[in-house]
C-alpha cells in the first residue's frame, strides 16, 4: 500500500541506496518497482563537500574577478580569468553530464570529452593572452564598438 511505500522511502538508512517496494492494486497482480536513489557511497562525502564549497568559490571569485579585470586590466588578470572561467565551465558542464547522462560507457565518453574540452579552451584562452591582446582588452574592445 502507500503507506508501506511512504515509510520505506522515509526510512533514513535506504536513502542511500536502491529499494524494490512492491504495490498492489486490485486489478493487477502484484509488481516489483525499483526506486533509484543517490549511491551510498557519496553520502556524508567529506570530497563531494569540499567540491561544492570549491564551486561556490570560485564563483565567487569570478563576482571579484570581473569588475577587477575592468579596473586594473593587465596579464596578471587575464590569466586568471582564462583560469576561473575555464574551471568554472568545466564543473559546470560536469553537472550537466552527471544529471543527463546514463550508461557507464556514454559516461566515461563525455567526461573525456569535458575534459578535452577544458584543455582546448585554456590552452586557447591562454594562447589568446599570449599572442593577441588579451581577455581583459578584448572585452573593453568589444564594448566601444
Amino acid at each position: 500500500s502507500i503507506f508501506v511505500l511512504l515509510t520505506v522511502l522515509l526510512n533514513k538508512s535506504l536513502l542511500t541506496r536502491p529499494v524494490v517496494a512492491c504495490t498492489t492494486t486490485l486489478d493487477q497482480p502484484t509488481l516489483a518497482h525499483q526506486i533509484h536513489i543517490s549511491p551510498r557511497s557519496y553520502a556524508g562525502s567529506k570530497a563531494a563537500s569540499l567540491h561544492w564549497t570549491s564551486e561556490r568559490a570560485v564563483s565567487v571569485l569570478l563576482l571579484g574577478l570581473l569588475p577587477a579585470a575592468y579596473l586594473y586590466p593587465g596579464p596578471a588578470m587575464d590569466y586568471s580569468l582564462a583560469a576561473a572561467l575555464t574551471l568554472h565551465g568545466h564543473w559546470g558542464l560536469g553537472q550537466v553530464i552527471t544529471d543527463y547522462v546514463h550508461g557507464e560507457t556514454s559516461v566515461k565518453l563525455a567526461n573525456t570529452g569535458l575534459y578535452v574540452l577544458s584543455a582546448v579552451t585554456f590552452a586557447g584562452l591562454c594562447y589568446f593572452n599570449y599572442h593577441d591582446v588579451g581577455i581583459c582588452k578584448a572585452v573593453a574592445m568589444l564594448w566601444s564598438l
